[in-house]
């Protein structure tokens, strides 16, 4: 009976150590939260310009596009990231409605008109936002927002 109970307890803590450990979340990171701060910058000024002709700004798009491919393979290699990793792969996605998909529409249109411009900003720059606010705080609402945000796309 005691090998029973001390076998009980030992699988007990295993279940709890290994629950635990699935909800890690990556603590505060100086470069990803400071990257994220950047490309938000970037972005903001870059998607203004889109009412005018792309070919303008091809190489500034370049750059950003350049700088979400390196915040992704950084983020990718980080352990207990999977949750800014979806936000950035989502971002970077073409096919996606934010960043790179905004990017790659201007692109194929030329110009793009005020008011979509204007729409397709707030909802980039909500997005970075979110990942901004989850790499300084790593708390549960934070959290939650973008979760809730990447469940959406």
């Amino acid at each position: 009976m005691k090998k029973l109970q001390i076998l009980y307890v030992v699988i007990v803590t295993s279940l709890l150590s290994i629950s635990c450990e699935s909800t890690k979340t990556a603590t505060f990171d100086q470069y990803s939260y400071q990257k994220a701060t950047e490309i938000k910058v970037e972005s903001n000024h870059l998607i203004d310009k889109a009412t005018n002709p792309y070919k303008n700004y091809e190489t500034e798009v370049e750059e950003l596009l350049s700088e979400l491919d390196k915040i992704m393979e950084y983020e990718k290699n980080k352990p207990y990231n999977d949750v800014s990793l979806q936000m950035w792969k989502i971002l970077s996605d073409e096919e996606r409605n934010l960043l790179a998909g905004f990017l790659k529409r201007w692109k194929e249109k030329g110009q793009m008109s005020a008011v979509f411009v204007n729409e397709a900003k707030s909802q980039v720059m909500e997005a970075i936002d979110l990942i901004i606010k989850y790499e300084s705080s790593k708390d549960k609402q934070s959290k939650e927002q973008l979760m809730s945000l990447i469940n959406n796309y």
